[in-house]
């Protein structure tokens, strides 16, 4: 089939049909570019992204697609990972508007959802009722269930659950002729059958195909009759089924039916397991098909989801400390025969991954030594005592086989911290030094827990046969690993690798009559070997299933059947150089600029609801506002762009400017894929060309302007937010109207601090410290500066006050790297000899302070860098500190404030990224009579000088109302607001009206 060749007619033509819709849709270059590419290695430039807001929508689109003979690439998060998001036509993202939980019945245990709600959501919703929806991906916080439906999801509950196919009650779908069809349950002729389930087959053999039993149902005789798509799908499918023949074959060539987990092409096997084809089976629905059908049958508006009631509620974790792969795959037979309801594995390689993540280095307390795997299994039981038990018994059993040599148990909050850590390894294995990455094209292959170990013993054969070292983590317990070589598929041989590897162990699979496709799907990866694994025959019925379906080819062509070879499109060209970049920040440890935008493997992290990690994005729900947006447009755009200086594309301009720069991703994003470095890089290298913007100046540079405006405060402030001035310099700036500007103001620290140390003159000291009086505290809140010296004197310290005056913070935020860099130099040389473990150097704004641990080591060079990252350790927050302190039993609660105060607290995002708001809450909690609750928030929305320009404070109160401002307005007027940031404190007051005070002037 063609595809609609881009040009004015094209682009006349899709601008009818954006009038059309009742969504949106984009053809612009950039929105091209973001969706280039999902979580796989492919890259193919769709004509157009069509965001749906209704059913009637997604009709038009199919009716649209029919007429100009283009495809549509259905979509929801994109974390696939096989290239089923990838391709020529209209992707059609329901991730942005169809977003509805629809319909819950507690009394029939189902609930109805629109395809774009996220998983975990869901369960958010479901579990006040005692329910849950049981599929459970390592993806859950952003995967959404029109995707887990195409893909036909597992996760790590998949040896209780099941599947997501085993959930799927209904599917309403637009058919390929545009009408809605509803798929679901339809009774046989012995409709007394339907709940009895399949009864298990023997390990390892092939079930005889049941004598068929044609005569069916007058509903389903209806269905034949309609003379419409939905008909002709009924008919056929029957026409396939019918023949005892053609059902054997089915049979003999698919999977064996004791692995549960298998998506290889359609899943005939299992429409020919259900009535009226076999008697014992459960009724036939067409569900069972749709899931794992990757979206080339049908486009989902609705699904209705089976709901089960909530787990155990104790759970511990056994973590299995193996030696040997061999021996973790034995350790998994045993483990298996305990009836955990999770049994994962991790290898050395993601193990020694977690040791580099700041974020996931605090998560391995419960590692011994250095295991080459780790399999993590949990029992779950109504109270501590049985679930202790389950685990004690495991572990004798364990010892007795001599498995493993530990296996401690983890019990309590401790156990999610395990699972955080298992969940991490997809974005983990992005984080391999250079171009040679952890692939996934092998990663999905699913085998008999019986013949475990010989896969595995085989496969490693196969490795070394190709010179590989393969990483193994994932559902073992399911017959499951997720093995992937290590290739740079910017290399020819390894290219070429990717195929020979990916071929030779479609044929090992094949041998142990296995799944090529558990759970990732089949894409684009593994769709070319699907004839080789179910053979001729049984692949021409599934030739039949896509045409009866989708005769004009319009749903996501070139999956599951006549795929393209495996290694075409990829994202990178053969022998494609890396370019370097002249940069101001250190980017050497990633490999260059290019190469840290690079790590982002697409997993998708950043399109969760929660957390740090990219606030506008979860505001506006669009995948440009995404880390792996951005990272996406600027490996695209520093790629390929023929510009002298490729900073310059509008596209990176455009796609970075919602970013925050909030750090979230730097303590967020698995991959480390450091955006706020990225975007201040980008800014400096655009500005050499374009040169810089006034506003950019005159923000870059407030400390300077505020310093000058702090000799005559008063008449600074009448200027500042005098009611002529005010409005005349906002316009000049381009800042918001609504916006009040920080006022300015100077307190004589040294000498307040010489009369401090006058008060305690005499007394015997804990420790020195030095505390930086930044720019934002020094000129716009010195109040804050003068209380923290107070608090620290009253607690036992001796106080310096850092010699330097400006932290950079500001000239980073806006790409002034140069003026940044020589701040960063002078100051790191003027503490270098002052600031270690019994002198550290202590700061009140998250932002100022945290900069020393982060940017300076990017800023810095040569003997410099080496004294940056010296003193970074010894670089604190004025909350970490005491905290310490107190734990070290330093501080006393009865050396703080003995006020009663309840206390809503908001962090900073740069310490809820680089540090911890739970420190500050702790320290607060001390307090004998203070009672504190953390505001679950991320970023405020202000983000420095990002919510006072005018065409960003619409964004900056949408991110303010997601949960901050909501929550400070429900609380009473008695409770006391503490943000730790000046900028929280500002949108604050702003957004609600409602004055928040840094924590030092409390305590």
């Amino acid at each position: 089939m063609g595809v609609i060749d881009p040009g004015i007619d094209v682009n006349l033509q899709l601008s009818l049909l954006a009038d059309q819709l009742e969504g949106e849709l984009h053809y612009d270059r950039l929105l091209r570019t973001l969706y280039a590419t999902d979580a796989s290695v492919y890259r193919e430039l769709p004509l157009a992204v069509a965001f749906p807001r209704s059913e009637a929508d997604l009709q038009k689109l199919v009716r649209f697609a029919a007429q100009y003979d283009t495809s549509l690439i259905p979509r929801t998060a994109g974390t696939s990972l096989a290239g089923q998001c990838v391709g020529s036509g209209i992707v059609v993202d329901t991730s942005r508007y169809l977003t509805q939980i629809l319909e819950l019945n507690l009394e029939e245990k189902w609930v109805r959802v629109q395809p774009g709600v996220i998983r975990d959501e869901l369960n958010d919703f479901l579990r006040p009722h005692g329910y849950f929806f049981a599929p459970n991906t390592s993806t859950a916080n952003r995967c959404m269930i029109g995707g887990m439906v195409g893909n036909n999801s597992c996760g790590t509950t998949s040896i209780v659950y099941g599947s997501t196919r085993e959930h799927v009650l209904e599917l309403r779908c637009v058919l390929s002729d545009g009408e809605v069809a509803m798929f679901g349950e339809i009774p046989s002729r012995n409709s007394s059958l339907q709940e009895k389930k399949r009864d298990v087959v023997v390990r390892g053999t092939t079930p005889p195909a049941p004598a068929c039993h044609p005569q069916v149902g007058r509903e389903v005789q209806n269905k034949k009759q309609l003379q419409n798509r939905e008909g002709a799908i009924y008919r056929e499918l029957f026409a396939l089924l019918e023949k005892d023949t053609h059902r054997q074959a089915i049979l003999d060539s698919t999977p064996k039916s004791v692995i549960s987990r298998r998506n290889t092409g359609y899943a005939l096997d299992m429409l020919a397991a259900q009535q009226p084809f076999d008697e014992s089976g459960t009724a036939f629905n067409i569900c069972t098909l749709l899931c794992g059908s990757e979206g080339t049958l049908a486009l989902t508006s609705e699904v209705k989801l089976n709901i089960v009631p909530l787990p155990p509620p104790v759970d511990v974790v056994v973590a299995v400390h193996c030696r040997t792969v061999d021996a973790s795959m034995r350790a998994t037979q045993v483990a298996m025969s305990h009836s955990p309801s999770l049994c994962e594995l991790m290898d050395d390689v993601i193990l020694n991954c977690t040791a580099e993540s700041p974020k996931y280095r605090p998560l391995r307390a419960f590692v011994v030594g250095e295991p080459k795997t780790l399999l993590v299994v949990e029992l779950r039981a109504h109270d501590l005592e049985t679930a202790l038990t389950k685990a004690d018994k495991l572990v004798a059993d364990l010892k007795a086989a001599d498995l493993g040599y530990a296996h401690p148990i983890i019990s309590g909050p401790k156990t999610a911290e395990v699972w955080q850590l298992r969940a991490a390894g997809l974005g983990l294995l992005a984080n391999l030094p250079g171009d040679r990455k952890a692939v996934a094209c092998i990663e999905d292959t699913a085998v008999s827990l019986d013949d475990l170990p010989s896969y595995i013993a085989d496969f490693e054969a196969l490795m070394k046969h190709h010179g590989q070292r393969a990483v193994y983590y994932a559902h073992a317990g399911a017959g499951e690993l997720h093995l992937r070589p290590i290739l740079d598929l910017k290399k020819t041989d390894d290219r070429e690798a990717f195929y020979d590897i990916s071929h030779d162990v479609a044929k090992l699979v094949k041998k142990y009559n296995g799944s090529l496709s558990g759970e990732h799907g089949d894409g684009r990866v593994r769709a070319p070997f699907i004839e080789l694994m179910v053979g001729p025959e049984v692949y021409g019925y599934f030739r039949r299933v896509k045409q009866a379906f989708d005769p004009l080819y319009l749903f996501n062509p070139g999956k599951i059947i006549d795929a393209p070879p495996m290694n075409e499109t990829l994202r990178y060209e053969p022998e494609q150089e890396t370019q370097d970049f002249d940069t101001i920040l250190d980017f050497s440890a990633e490999g260059g600029l290019l190469r840290l935008a690079e790590k982002c493997n697409g997993s998708g992290d950043c399109r969760k609801l929660s957390g740090v990690m990219c606030p506008s994005y979860q505001a506006t729900r669009f995948e440009r506002d995404s880390t792996r947006g951005r990272a996406n447009v600027l490996r695209e755009m520093l790629t390929r762009s023929e510009r002298e200086n490729p900073f310059t594309e509008p596209e990176i301009k455009e796609a970075l400017d919602l970013c925050l720069s909030c750090k979230g991703c730097t303590g967020e994003c698995p991959s480390l894929v450091d955006m706020t470095s990225l975007k201040a890089e980008v800014q400096h290298q655009r500005f050499k060309t374009e040169g810089v913007p006034m506003r950019s100046l005159f923000f870059g540079h407030a400390a300077t302007l505020n310093r000058l405006a702090a000799i005559w405060p008063g008449l600074s402030n009448l200027v500042i937010n005098g009611r002529l001035t005010s409005g005349l310099l906002k316009q000049f700036l381009g800042v918001a109207s609504e916006r009040r500007l920080p006022q300015v103001g100077r307190l004589p620290f040294l000498r307040l601090n010489r009369q401090i140390a006058k008060k305690y003159h005499g007394r015997k000291h804990k420790k020195t410290v030095y505390l930086l009086l930044d720019e934002f505290v020094r000129y716009n809140e010195p109040q804050i500066g003068h209380a923290s010296l107070k608090l620290l004197w009253r607690l036992g310290y001796a106080v310096e006050i850092a010699p330097i005056r400006d932290s950079a913070r500001a000239q980073l935020s806006k790409g002034l790297l140069p003026a940044a860099q020589r701040i960063a130099t002078a100051n790191v040389q003027a503490l270098a000899d002052l600031v270690g473990p019994e002198t550290p150097l202590l700061g009140i704004e998250p932002s100022a302070i945290l900069g020393f641990r982060d940017e300076y080591l990017r800023l810095t060079r040569d003997e410099v860098q080496v004294q940056a990252k010296s003193m970074a350790p010894h670089c604190l927050l004025i909350d970490e500190f005491l905290h310490c302190e107190l734990e070290a039993g330093c501080i006393a609660p009865e050396d703080l404030n003995q006020e009663s105060l309840t206390i809503l607290l908001h962090g900073h995002c740069h310490q809820k990224a680089l540090s911890s708001v739970e420190a500050t809450a702790q320290l607060l909690d001390a307090a004998p009579n203070f009672h504190v609750q953390i505001i679950p928030t991320g970023c405020c929305g202000m983000a420095g000088s990002f919510g006072y320009e005018q065409e960003h404070y619409a964004l900056s109160q949408q991110i303010g109302e997601m949960v901050l401002f909501p929550a400070v307005r429900a609380a009473s007027a008695g409770t006391t607001v503490v943000a730790t940031g000046t900028s929280c404190r500002h949108q604050i007051e702003d957004g609600v009206g409602r004055k928040a005070v840094h924590w030092v002037e409390i305590l």
